[in-house]
């Protein structure tokens, strides 16, 4: 028969993940719509319907909270990105994604990854994606590896700043050239 405490304990954890994982989705959308500087536990608990003391209880200091938002929206990109198809075309049309339907989200990550050049103490999350990236291409040349990161997060920040996000079919002649070096 289980033990009865571990269970609880079990449900007791899930939850908790469940609600860290509430909280992060409203930092992401607070700062969407208001930019970094709008990020307080306060405003986050507001978006993620919890209660005030729920953000401070998981991350204490606003800068807690801001590197496990970094982390954690890192660690889905780069999931995401590893997930793809390696052709140009898949690649493209992930980068179309982001800078398009899912706008919002991808400024919202650059905001943060910008704001860790200001806070040293968000530097580590916010290379976190480039890392994971790094590691699963191995033996690669890390030159090329590192141009061609290059080169798509320029391609994001001019997507993010377009009238009009350009579409797969037009990011995928500049993806293409940019993995001719892999």
């Amino acid at each position: 028969m289980p033990d009865p405490t571990t269970s609880r304990a079990d449900g007791r954890r899930r939850r908790g993940e469940q609600r860290r994982r509430v909280i992060l989705e409203a930092v992401l959308r607070v700062v969407e719509r208001d930019g970094a500087a709008g990020v307080s536990h306060r405003s986050v608990a507001r978006e993620a319907g919890v209660p005030p003391t729920s953000a401070t209880y998981y991350y204490a200091t606003l800068d807690d909270l801001l590197i496990a938002t970094l982390t954690w929206s890192a660690d889905e990109t780069a999931a995401g990105f590893r997930a793809l198809d390696p052709a140009p075309a898949a690649v493209a049309g992930f980068l179309a994604d982001a800078v398009g339907p899912h706008r919002g989200r991808t400024l919202a990550g650059y905001e943060l990854y910008l704001l860790a050049a200001r806070r040293p103490g968000l530097r580590p999350a916010a290379r976190r994606w480039f890392e994971g990236l790094e590691d699963q291409a191995g033996a690669r040349d890390p030159v090329v590896l590192r141009a061609l990161l290059a080169g798509l997060d320029g391609l994001l920040i001019q997507g993010l700043i377009a009238d009009r996000p350009p579409t797969a079919g037009e990011l995928e002649p500049v993806v293409s050239f940019l993995m001719r070096g892999r």
